[in-house]
């Protein structure tokens, strides 16, 4: 039998604080008001008092209200019949369809011991050349996606979870428009793929808290689906939301601000969702990619800053397209030497091309002469972002290192481009 606390001591926004002995960090607790009842969870712990989070907000709650704690952080149910559904950050139904009360699990436990974990081996194919070719998705891998407010990164995802050679893919949605929830949805159900989707949702006008729910519940069923054996894709947007959701909770709570106003444990934070990534020995694996807006397109700002110690690289998505430049998968080089002979002197090739064709439009944009190699590489450059990096383009690997090929054997000789003879004389079209 739980004890019941009737008084509060503060309410501040939807923090209420309560004096309260034997209660743990992120336990779940109810709060009963005029309003009906309402679950709360512990965010801090100081001397005795005892700050929560109302998930529903304050309004309706006074000082006589009571607090019931429950002993148990928050839990989801877990089974297959989760998947093809959509969920709020609390795990309650936004598709109108049944409640699952399955095999609830704790959200928000510790990562796999890396001891337990083996070294990654096997890319992640999308059918997106930028990603396929240039910068291998990895399974268990953790890649941010660095970008700015109006790029199609929801878009990318998108495409990622509709063609991503996975088992599973879990899709969590921080701080979104309501449009951007539909269009998920909609693009995943009309081709197909919301069958092996499971969605977590928070929207700007729900909750806060919820919006710091929804990594955690995301990733605890994916370690469940790992462990069956599965291998899971978990595509997280926004982190960014999610801090700013972190950093108005800790105003909330008077903390002392870090950098820009964001809480001191920030990194920490953001660590303990990213390191779930994992592969795990003789069962499946989880593999993250998250985008990560960037404010101003400042990649010093906190939340990218931090994110690039805890990540494995990072994609950049700009205009559209995710640049060659700044991009980097730093596993890249534990699978792509086993996808195709070609693939890393194809991967090289075309990167150090495209840079000279860079400089060639800046020699263009000031007025010099330009020669007939640079001509080539302009032809190439126009060839290159439009059959290679547009985000458009959906090809398996294959077809896109013969793409390849082909470009180049279009716009140069093979003595040019400074491929080795030997690949050059099995794949040069002839």
């Amino acid at each position: 039998m739980h004890k019941v606390y009737h008084k509060i001591e503060r309410i501040a926004g939807n923090v209420i604080t309560v004096a309260a002995e034997d209660v743990s960090y992120r336990e779940l607790a109810q709060v009963q008001s005029p309003q009906g009842v309402s679950l709360a969870q512990v965010i801090r712990l100081d001397s005795g008092m005892v700050d929560l989070q109302v998930f529903a907000g304050s309004r309706g709650i006074s000082t006589d209200s009571q607090v019931r704690f429950l002993g148990r952080p928050m839990q989801i149910p877990f089974s297959d019949s989760l998947l093809g559904r959509v969920f709020s950050g609390a795990g309650e139904p936004r598709d109108k369809g049944p409640a699952v009360n399955d095999n609830p699990i704790d959200i928000g436990g510790s990562s796999v011991n890396p001891a337990k974990r083996i070294i990654p081996k096997n890319m992640v194919r999308t059918g997106i050349p930028m990603i396929d070719v240039f910068n291998t998705l990895v399974v268990s891998q953790k890649l941010p996606i660095f970008s700015i407010a109006g790029e199609p990164y929801n878009e990318l995802l998108a495409r990622i979870a509709l063609q991503a050679e996975v088992d599973v893919i879990i899709l969590g949605g921080m701080g979104l428009k309501y449009d951007d929830y539909l269009f998920f949805r909609d693009f995943l159900e009309e081709n197909g793929a919301l069958s092996r989707t499971v969605f977590f949702m928070h929207t700007a006008s729900d909750p806060i808290v919820e919006c710091l729910l929804v990594p955690d519940a995301s990733l605890a069923v994916a370690e469940q689906f790992a462990t069956q054996g599965k291998n899971v894709l978990v595509l997280l947007t926004d982190m960014t939301n999610f801090a700013d959701a972190m950093k108005e909770i800790a105003i909330t709570m008077e903390q002392v601000p870090s950098n820009r106003g964001y809480p001191g444990d920030l990194y920490s934070q953001l660590a303990a969702r990213y390191e779930k990534a994992v592969d795990f020995e003789g069962s499946g694996s989880i593999t993250i990619l998250a985008v990560t807006t960037m404010p101003g397109d400042d990649v010093t700002h906190p939340v990218p800053d931090n994110t690039g110690y805890i990540t494995e690289g990072q994609f950049y998505l700009r205009k559209g397209r995710i640049e060659p430049f700044g991009s980097l998968s730093r596993l890249k080089q534990q699978v792509n030497g086993e996808t195709r002979e070609d693939h890393r002197t194809i991967m090289n090739t075309m990167i150090q091309l495209y840079s000279s064709y860079k400089e060639t439009l800046e020699k263009q944009s000031m007025g010099f002469r330009m020669s007939t190699w640079d001509s080539k590489l302009l032809k190439y450059g126009v060839r290159f972002e439009k059959e290679m990096m547009d985000l458009s383009v959906n090809i398996p690997l294959e077809q896109a290192l013969d793409l390849g090929w082909k470009i180049l054997a279009d716009c140069f000789k093979p003595e040019e481009t400074g491929i080795p003879s030997k690949l050059a004389g099995k794949f040069w079209p002839g």
